[in-house]
């Protein structure tokens, strides 16, 4: 068998086809490699029993335990039987119990004294911690031949270490340990993708070895050997794919889109009543620099809510249309679309109206493009940019169309780029003659962004500094559930900054209008950060159209409130979105549709009910709403989640710092990476197994040096034919696409 096929080889040839289909369908193992990629997650030591007390509810573990008492218990007059069986570890205990039918083994086995690896899940009954029917395996039975065979492989295969797998209901971790064992000697046939000198040069073991230490260490020390090699393996493929990457930008046509001077850049910076912050004008001179080379920039600014990354992106427009060419600005709704063009022509004025009666001479059109345009002002709009008359055009999805014609586009802003697929962008990006300039903004990034951008593969610029004039937030989080009266409490603080002349909104994750609708999260967007509580055992959302109408009869009546959500017209939402502006509205009633780019620096006051529903970067965005004027702001954040819950604690976090990076990291660090390299942003399939973006920062920084330094010496890597394959394993077609348009 040559090197490649042992590690495609279906696992069904090996383990039977029952053992290999639930590996498939609850594990997403399908081949050799995959399941020896399928690394312990822990290891217990032989003679040492796992910790009880603080065993997580609801997740299936695999414990090693002694057991303490078992005895059958008789129910419903004698028909029923039940076995309750106590483990200990000398501090802690668990109960297990078995019902039916499934009594009769573990009764025999599961003597006072015995030792076993145990696996369910944990629940509460009775205000004791239990495992329902758990599955086990002896580890110390010597009194049949079944069990000293067990013994004997247990022995054989963990010396004083047992590995425990990620593990499913259907699948336990010593079952999928035997399998490992049918397959460990296939590990001889690993391709190694470390050039020999730089595995000698840093000391790393063969990853032959490395995945047999990994999968049966007879030592601490082999576990960490393992791991310290396999880290590098994921981190430098990865790398080396991103180094391609970022070589092959650099090898891509691009027109130079230098700033002219005496144009419409310098007459916009003439009319501005402020002077751009240091982090502005630091950030300004990296885009700058970057639009004046001949190829393609790729840059993601990343900046605090409320920092100024839309003046920095205008600055950036201006430039290119100062160079003769077009900029489209992409935002992900209809309502932050129009907020942008509005604020944009309010900044830029009689240079916005080129070639209008009353118009600049030095300035040029800035045209909205939105899906519910009417047909006349569509027309015109497509017009303004195939001719070129529109130097700047702002608008939704509706840019991607294939209608959508540029005179010449030169550079692609993308607002807010989670809400978007790659797709999208790349579809915008392919309408310019040559590959258009790349700006990427966001607030908070979600971890995927996070993900990349430590890798390295977007060049990044940060704004950390506020304008001047921007007031703090004062976060809080309202335990309606325990304390009704924080609740109420928070109210009479809306009726307070209204009294003062302020504004509020009042955040719900539900419309409201139909009673099947799931909680709006956005349209063209896929809830990346949605918290992954088990929310069918909740009542359903709080909803926009209730809380109104509960608060208009109840405690803001006398108020001026409207609602808004994204199944309005959109007409209707400008209409209300006009009139809160303009101070009309004292309380408006919303979805997330405010969530992005919303502007109303008299807003002081942000109630989000249901805010555990939320995820962290979703509320940090939604709380940049308020504190934009002079005035502080207050988000009070509503939830009916335990004091000791996950949702409870992402609420804490987020009331704790105003700090968008440090949020990503909270954010990064209860749900992993995601796939760094592919479409799935929930983080439920990574292709990093050993390697964390968040710990493992000074290893991805060294693999990135030494990925630079081979790309750059051998852009084909010709002379590397084991990275080659390894890079193949890691890039299906797929993801390579994906990575490509990025």
């Amino acid at each position: 068998m040559d090197r490649v096929s042992a590690f495609d080889e279906p696992l069904k040839k090996l383990l039977g086809g029952a053992t290999a289909k639930v590996m498939a369908e609850h594990l997403d193992l399908h081949t050799v490699g995959d399941l020896l990629h399928h690394y312990p997650r822990r290891y217990e030591e032989r003679g040492r029993l796992t910790a009880l007390t603080d065993l997580p509810l609801d997740e299936h573990v695999t414990v090693v335990a002694q057991v303490a008492d078992a005895r059958i218990m008789m129910f419903n007059n004698g028909r029923g039987k039940r076995l309750e069986v106590t483990l200990t570890d000398g501090s802690g205990r668990l109960q297990l119990v078995f019902f039916g039918h499934g009594v009769h083994k573990p009764h025999k086995e599961l003597l006072p004294g015995r030792r076993a690896m145990f696996a369910g899940k944990v629940s509460v009954f009775n205000r004791k911690t239990q495992l329902a029917h758990p599955t086990y395996q002896l580890l110390d039975a010597k009194d049949s031949d079944e069990a000293a065979d067990v013994t004997e492989a247990v022995d054989a295969f963990a010396g004083q270490l047992l590995p425990i797998y990620p593990a499913c209901k259907q699948l336990d971790s010593w079952r999928i340990a035997k399998a490992v064992d049918t397959v460990l000697p296939s590990a001889q046939d690993a391709v190694d993708p470390l050039p020999a000198t730089l595995r000698e040069g840093r000391g790393f073991v063969p990853l032959p070895e490395a995945l047999l230490k990994i999968h049966r260490p007879q030592t601490k020390a082999d576990v960490a050997a393992a791991r310290d090699r396999l880290k590098w393996d994921e981190a430098f493929v990865l790398q080396v794919a991103l180094a391609r990457r970022r070589y092959a930008d650099t090898q891509l046509p691009a027109v130079a889109r230098r700033s002219v001077p005496g144009g419409l850049l310098d007459a916009f910076d003439a009319k501005l009543p402020f002077t751009l912050t240091e982090g502005q004008q630091k950030v300004t001179g990296e885009i700058f620099g970057d639009l004046a080379t001949e190829h393609p920039m790729h840059r993601l600014l990343q900046g605090e809510v409320g920092s100024g990354k839309t003046m920095v992106a205008l600055r950036a427009m201006l430039t290119v249309v100062d160079a003769g060419g077009q900029a489209a600005m992409l935002a992900p709704t209809e309502v932050l679309a129009q907020q942008h063009h509005r604020s944009v022509t309010e900044m830029m004025g009689e240079l916005a109206e080129g070639g209008m009666l009353g118009g600049s001479d030095r300035g040029t059109k800035v045209v909205l493009l939105t899906g519910s345009m009417g047909v006349p002002a569509r027309r015109q709009a497509l017009l303004d940019l195939v001719t070129g008359e529109a130097g700047i055009v702002i608008g939704t999805h509706a840019l991607i169309e294939d209608k959508v014609q540029f005179h010449d586009l030169g550079l692609v802003v993308v607002d807010e780029q989670h809400r978007f697929g790659v797709e999208q962008r790349d579809a915008l990006r392919s309408k310019g003659k040559q590959p258009p300039h790349l700006l990427v903004m966001t607030a908070t990034p979600i971890p995927r962004t996070v993900a990349m951008t430590v890798f390295g593969d977007l060049e990044t610029s940060v704004l950390d500094q506020l304008p001047a004039g921007r007031s703090p937030i004062a976060s809080h989080v309202v335990p309606a559930k325990d304390k009704p009266h924080f609740l109420s409490r928070a109210w009479e603080r809306v009726r307070e900054e209204v009294e003062n002349g302020h504004q509020a909104y009042v955040v719900c994750p539900r419309i409201g209008d139909d009673t099947d609708e799931a909680p709006e999260k956005g349209k063209g967007k896929k809830q990346a950060d949605a918290p992954s509580a088990d929310d069918a055992e909740k009542r359903p959302p709080l909803a926009v159209l209730e809380i109104a109408e509960q608060l208009g009869k109840g405690p803001l009546t006398g108020l001026r409130i409207e609602v808004l959500h994204g199944r309005m017209h959109p007409d209707d939402k400008d209409g209300v979105m006009r009139r809160f502006a303009a101070g009309q509205v004292d309380v408006l009633v919303a979805t997330t549709v405010i969530e992005v780019g919303v502007n109303v620096p008299n807003a002081t006051a942000m109630v989000i009910m249901d805010a555990d529903r939320f995820g962290v970067s979703q509320l940090h965005q939604l709380r940049g709403r308020v504190g934009r004027g002079s005035a502080p702001g207050l988000c009070l954040l509503v939830s009916e989640a335990h004091e000791a819950s996950p949702a409870r604690a992402r609420l804490s976090a987020v009331a704790a710092t105003l700090d968008g990076f440090e949020l990503s990291r909270i954010d990064l660090e209860q749900r992993r990476e995601g796939d760094v390299l592919g479409q799935a942003q929930s983080g439920v399939r990574s292709s990093l197994r050993v390697l964390s973006v968040i710990d493992d920062e000074e290893v991805i920084a060294a693999a990135r040096e030494e990925a630079v330094r081979v790309v750059a010496d051998d852009p084909g890597l010709e002379r590397l034919p084991e990275l080659r394959i390894a890079l193949d394993a890691l890039l299906d077609k797929d993801r390579e696409e994906y990575l490509d348009k990025g």
